[in-house]
C-alpha cells in the first residue's frame, strides 16, 4: 500500500469559502481558506481570476483576512469585509472614526479581543493599488451591498445607546454579565445583549453615513443567525433586509422580509412571520425579489425558493420536494432563477420559472461525483465551486446557455484554479462509491463509501471500517474532497457515511421522520449500514470503529449503548443528556419544537439521551469538546466521560480551549485528527500496542 498522507499536509490544504462574479461575468473573485502553520492561524485571502481561464488567479489581499466580496455595479471596484489595521489615509488625516448619526458608541470589541473590527474595504480595479477603507464603525460591520450607481453602500452595524455602551465598556473591563433576554447566548457570538443592529447608508467618497432608524434587527436572534442581509434594489429606491419583530423575538426562530426606502421613510413587511427568510436577491428589473424560506417551527421541512412582487409571494421549488442548499439562489434573467438543491445525497443546480410554472434539474455535466459548494451568475457566465473526492476543490466557469442542454458533452467547464494539485500529486488515490441497503424496517438508505488505494467495490476485503456520521441532523453527505476521508483511506480504512433518516436531500417525509425522535430510526439506519459493508466482505467485523461530530457525536454515543460491535468510538462535540442541556445551550426553540418543554415531556428528552443508558456502554470512547461551545456545551462531554470512567470503561476527554462548535485553529485541527487515529489504533485488534494497559485520562489542549 502507498504511504499514508502525513497529518502536516493539513497546513497545505486549501478550500474556497465564497465566490462572486463581476457584472459582465468576465472576472471571478473568490476567497480561499488557508492555514498559516507558523502563526497557527487560518487565513482567508481574496483572489481574482478571468473566467476565460486566460490567466492564473491573482491574490489581492496579502496583509490580513478578507471575506464577502462584491463588485460595484460597473465592475470597476471590488468591495470586501476585513478586520485590518486602520487605513493609513485615515490615520495621517486624523479623521473621526465614528459614524455620523448614531446613538453613541465606544471602542469595545464585541468579540472580547483587542484586534481591529471588520470594516468594508474597496479595491479600485482600474487604478490599482491597495484597498481603501470605506467604513469606520466602532463596532464593525456585517454584510453590505452596493447602491446601483456605485457611489453608496448599505451596511449593517451594531449601534448601542449610551446606557448600552456603558454596559459594554464594563463588560470589556471584566464586569458582570447582565441579561434579561431569553436567548441569552449564541454559539460563536457569545453572551447576547440588547444592542440593535441597524442599516446605514455610507457615501463611498467621503465615508459619511446615515442611519435608517426603522431598518434594524428587531431585537431577536437574526444577527447571530445570519445578519440583516441588506440588498439594494436596481432602481436605487429600496433596500430589502431581514428582521425578527415578533412579540417575543427570542422565542421564535424566524426572520421576515422587509423593505425600506433609501430615505428611511417607508418601511414595509412582506412575509407573515412563519419562516426564516434568507439569500435575498433582486430580479434584474427590480420588480421582484427572490429569497429562501425555511419553516420557522419545523426545521426538517425543505427550505424552498420563494419569489415576491412585493405584494404576493409564492414558492417556485415546492414541486421538487427538495431543500435549497447553502449555495442559495440567483437570477438567470428576469424570468428564471438558478438554485442549488440537495437532491438524493447530491448538491446540484435547477432552473425555475419565477412565476412558479416549472422547475427542472440541469447542469448534467456536473455528474453525481462532483459536489457543488457555491455558485454565482452574471452576464452569460455561471461560476461554480466544485468538489470531487480525488480531484480536489476548484473554481470553474461555463456559459449560462449550456444549462439548457441535457448531454454531458455539451457543457465545457473552464477550470480556473488548481488549489490542491501539488498536494494531490503526493497523495495515494482513493475511490468513492454510493451504496444502498435496507434498514431494520425495510427503508432504503443511501451511504457514501470511500475506499482505500487499490480497492474497488469488487476487490475491497477485510479492511478496518470507520463509520463517519454527519451532523445536523438536517444535512447530508455526498462525494467530495475531504481531508478526513483521505486521512483514513490512506491508512487502509473504509470510510462509510450513511445518509440516515433525518438527512435532507431525500424529501420531506424522509427528513421529518426524525423530528422529535433522535437516537431511534437514524441509529438503526447507521448500524444497518455497518451490516451492509460487513456482508459485502469489504471490512473485518472485528475492526469496526465509529465517530461523528455534533449530531454525529450524539448518535455515536447512543449507538454504543445498543451494541458492543465497535472496537472503539469517538463522540465529538455532542449532546448526551437532552434534559440537562435545555437552557445551557442556544437551542431551546429547537428542543421545544421537537419535544415540547422538558418539564411537560420529560420522557421524550430521556428517551433521546444516551446518558440514561450509559451503564450499557463497554466500548472504549474518545470524547471531545470545545470549551466555548454553546451549541453542545462541554459539560455534556464531561458528564459522559466521568460516567464511563466511573465504570472503568476506557475513555479519554479532550477539551479545546476557546473553540466553539468546531475546531478551527489549525494546530488543534491537526491534533484532533491525531487523537482519532491514535485512539482507533490503540484498540484495533490487528495492531500491537505497547501501551494497551496505560492509564487513560482527560486532556486539556492549549
Amino acid at each position: 500500500m502507498s504511504d499514508p498522507i502525513p497529518l502536516e499536509d493539513y497546513y497545505r490544504y486549501t478550500t474556497v469559502s465564497a465566490v462572486r462574479l463581476s457584472p459582465d461575468g468576465e472576472t471571478l473573485a473568490f476567497v480561499t481558506r488557508e492555514s498559516d502553520g507558523d502563526e497557527d492561524e487560518v487565513r482567508n485571502s481574496l483572489f481574482v481570476v478571468p473566467t476565460s481561464g486566460a490567466r492564473a488567479p491573482h491574490r489581492l489581499t496579502r496583509a490580513s483576512d478578507a471575506g464577502s466580496p462584491r463588485f460595484s455595479p460597473d465592475g470597476s471596484k471590488l468591495g470586501f469585509v476585513a478586520a485590518r489595521e486602520e487605513d493609513v489615509e485615515l490615520a495621517v488625516a486624523g479623521e473621526d472614526s465614528e459614524p455620523d448619526d448614531g446613538d453613541g458608541s465606544d471602542d469595545t470589541n464585541d468579540n472580547g479581543d483587542d484586534g481591529p473590527e471588520p470594516q468594508v474595504w474597496v479595491f479600485d480595479l482600474e487604478r490599482g493599488g491597495d484597498a481603501r477603507q470605506i467604513t469606520t464603525f466602532e463596532h464593525g460591520v456585517g454584510e453590505f451591498d452596493w447602491g446601483p450607481r456605485g457611489e453608496r453602500l448599505v451596511v449593517e452595524s451594531r449601534d448601542p445607546t449610551e446606557a448600552q455602551a456603558a454596559y459594554l465598556e464594563q463588560r470589556e473591563e471584566g464586569g458582570p454579565i447582565e441579561t434579561e433576554r431569553l436567548q441569552h447566548k449564541y454559539d460563536g457570538t457569545g453572551w447576547l445583549d440588547t444592542v440593535r443592529t441597524y442599516l446605514f447608508v455610507v457615501d463611498v467618497d467621503d465615508r459619511s453615513s446615515r442611519r435608517l432608524d426603522d431598518a434594524h434587527d428587531g431585537g431577536g436572534i437574526v444577527a447571530p443567525a445570519g445578519g440583516l442581509s441588506p440588498r439594494w434594489s436596481p432602481d436605487g429606491e429600496t433596500i430589502a433586509f431581514r428582521s425578527n419583530r415578533a412579540p417575543r423575538p427570542d422565542d421564535e426562530q424566524m426572520a421576515d422580509l422587509y423593505t425600506v426606502s433609501v430615505d428611511g421613510e417607508a418601511l414595509t413587511r412582506h412575509t407573515d412571520g412563519t419562516g426564516m427568510v434568507g439569500s435575498l436577491v433582486w430580479a434584474p428589473a427590480g420588480d421582484r425579489l427572490a429569497y429562501t424560506h425555511r419553516d420557522a417551527d419545523n426545521w426538517y421541512l425543505p427550505t424552498e425558493c420563494h419569489v415576491t412582487d412585493l405584494e404576493d409571494s409564492w414558492s417556485v421549488t415546492a414541486p421538487l420536494d427538495r431543500t435549497i442548499a447553502r449555495a442559495g439562489v440567483r437570477w438567470l434573467d428576469d424570468d428564471r432563477l438558478l438554485a442549488a438543491i440537495g437532491d438524493e445525497g447530491h448538491t446540484r443546480l435547477v432552473t425555475a420559472e419565477c412565476d412558479g410554472s416549472g422547475v427542472s434539474r440541469t447542469f448534467e455535466a456536473q455528474g453525481r461525483d462532483r459536489a457543488l459548494e457555491a455558485f454565482d451568475v452574471a452576464g452569460d457566465t455561471v461560476a461554480a465551486v466544485c468538489s470531487q473526492p480525488s480531484e480536489g476543490v476548484d473554481c470553474f466557469a461555463f456559459e449560462a446557455d449550456s444549462l439548457e442542454t441535457s448531454t454531458e458533452t455539451a457543457v465545457e467547464l473552464e477550470r480556473l484554479t488548481a488549489l490542491n494539485d501539488d498536494l494531490l500529486e503526493s497523495w495515494p488515490e482513493q475511490s468513492c462509491t454510493r451504496i444502498h441497503y435496507e434498514s431494520a424496517d425495510g427503508t432504503e438508505i443511501e451511504a457514501i463509501a470511500y475506499l482505500p488505494p487499490d480497492a474497488t467495490p469488487e476487490t475491497a476485503a477485510d479492511h478496518p471500517l470507520v463509520v463517519s456520521i454527519h451532523g445536523g441532523p438536517m444535512a447530508y453527505d455526498e462525494p467530495d474532497f475531504s481531508f478526513q476521508a483521505h486521512l483514513f483511506t490512506s491508512r487502509g480504512y473504509v470510510v462509510l457515511q450513511p445518509n440516515y433518516r433525518g438527512s435532507t436531500s431525500y424529501g420531506r417525509d424522509f427528513c421529518t421522520a426524525l423530528r422529535g425522535r433522535w437516537n431511534s430510526i437514524e441509529v438503526e439506519d447507521i448500524l444497518a449500514g455497518v451490516d451492509a459493508v460487513v456482508d459485502r466482505g469489504w471490512v473485518d467485523p472485528e475492526r469496526l470503529f465509529c465517530t461523528g461530530f455534533s449530531q454525529g457525536g450524539v448518535n455515536t454515543a447512543f449507538a454504543i449503548t445498543k451494541t458492543d460491535r465497535f472496537a472503539a468510538a469517538a463522540a465529538e462535540h455532542g449532546i448526551y443528556d437532552m434534559y440537562a442541556t435545555f437552557g445551557t445551550d442556544d437551542c431551546h426553540n429547537w428542543w421545544e419544537s421537537d419535544y415540547g418543554l422538558p418539564w411537560d415531556h420529560p420522557e421524550s428528552y430521556r428517551e433521546a439521551s444516551s446518558i440514561d443508558d450509559v451503564a450499557a456502554i463497554e466500548t472504549p470512547l474518545l470524547v471531545t469538546a470545545g470549551e466555548a461551545d454553546w451549541r453542545c456545551p462541554p459539560s455534556q462531554s464531561e458528564q459522559l466521560y466521568v460516567s464511563l470512567r466511573k465504570q472503568d470503561v476506557p475513555a479519554k476527554l479532550v477539551v479545546y480551549p476557546d473553540e466553539h462548535h468546531n475546531v478551527g485553529d489549525p494546530d488543534r485541527a491537526v491534533h484532533r485528527f491525531e487523537e482519532l487515529l491514535e485512539w482507533f489504533e490503540r484498540f484495533d485488534p490487528a495492531v500491537e500496542n505497547e501501551d494497551d494497559e496505560a492509564e487513560t485520562t482527560g486532556r486539556h489542549i492549549d
